[in-house]
């Protein structure tokens, strides 16, 4: 995992305290800490951050509907006391992934009532603008291929540059600045604004613009998607992976109707494959266990 956290380094002048924060009104460094390893959750992790006790903080988790946000929503419940969720509406052609959303914080906390307790609002905010001047895979009828740039036609530029940004403003209004991304620079289609190089910069900016120290929290930064698969069984056993199957959305294509081992998609665009690979790696490697 992945802690991207602006801290002060030493100057003349002294820091002011914040809370549980040291901050110094115009230093700010990026920090991150070792990989996340699903069989321990609280391991190696700075104390009072990330680990199985309660943080009496509030999260803001960057939640589409998806495998890996749902994932880092059961995470930031599961650590913090007080956890809102976000949204975001860009005209995306798997705009199906957005109605997924309310079914799972329902079922979610049904199935796990110590979270449901710990899960505040959602907030989805409208942004229009962003697939308007995107031509890209996600936003328009076209196939995903490899472009010229050797980046996949799915890219969005600047898409998760401006997520993060607005929810750190609501975040701002809310009192929620510890935000929760499901971004992972292992098994991924090589976004750099999944970088955690781009991340930690945009953390550092957001702090610095916002005069507010911010944390941002990636738990599957460092894990691939059979890790993903294991991280999920370990935070809620068979309920969370039965959940993750039939409710939330992966594919790109937005197919809702065939329904596989490891959950609903085409079985074709990149995002299925990765997920599709992933759950077949991590049952083999269960079996293998179990055997």
């Amino acid at each position: 995992m992945s802690v991207i956290r602006a801290r002060a380094p030493r100057f003349l002048e002294p820091p002011i305290a914040r809370g549980s924060h040291i901050w110094h009104p115009r230093a700010w460094i990026s920090w991150d800490q070792p990989p996340f390893l699903p069989t321990a959750l609280d391991l190696r992790v700075p104390t009072g951050f990330n680990t199985l006790m309660e943080n009496t903080g509030t999260a803001m988790v960057l939640f589409s509907g998806g495998q890996d946000s749902t994932l880092c929503l059961a995470w930031a419940l599961e650590r913090y006391a007080s956890v809102e969720t976000i949204g975001f509406d860009y005209g995306q052609s798997h705009k199906v992934e957005l109605d997924c959303r309310a079914a799972i914080r329902t079922k979610l906390a049904a199935a796990f009532p110590h979270w449901g307790e710990r899960l505040g609002p959602d907030h989805l905010l409208h942004l229009n603008a962003l697939g308007e001047i995107s031509e890209t895979a996600l936003t328009r009828d076209q196939e995903i291929v490899m472009g010229e740039n050797g980046l996949p036609t799915s890219f969005v530029p600047g898409r998760n540059l401006l997520f993060l940004t607005y929810a750190a403003a609501v975040g701002y209004r809310r009192g929620a600045t510890h935000l929760v991304g499901g971004m992972c620079e292992t098994d991924f289609s090589g976004y750099p604004d999944c970088r955690d190089e781009t991340l930690k910069a945009l953390t550092h900016a957001i702090s610095l613009g916002m005069d507010l120290p911010f944390v941002l929290e990636t738990p599957l930064m460092w894990i691939d998607k059979a890790e993903t698969w294991a991280m999920t069984e370990s935070l809620g056993g068979q309920a969370l992976i039965d959940l993750v199957i039939e409710e939330t959305h992966t594919c790109y294509k937005g197919d809702r109707e065939h329904r596989h081992a490891w959950g609903y998609g085409c079985d074709d665009c990149p995002a299925c494959d990765l997920r599709g690979k992933g759950f077949s790696t991590w049952r083999s490697a269960s079996q293998d266990k179990a055997g």
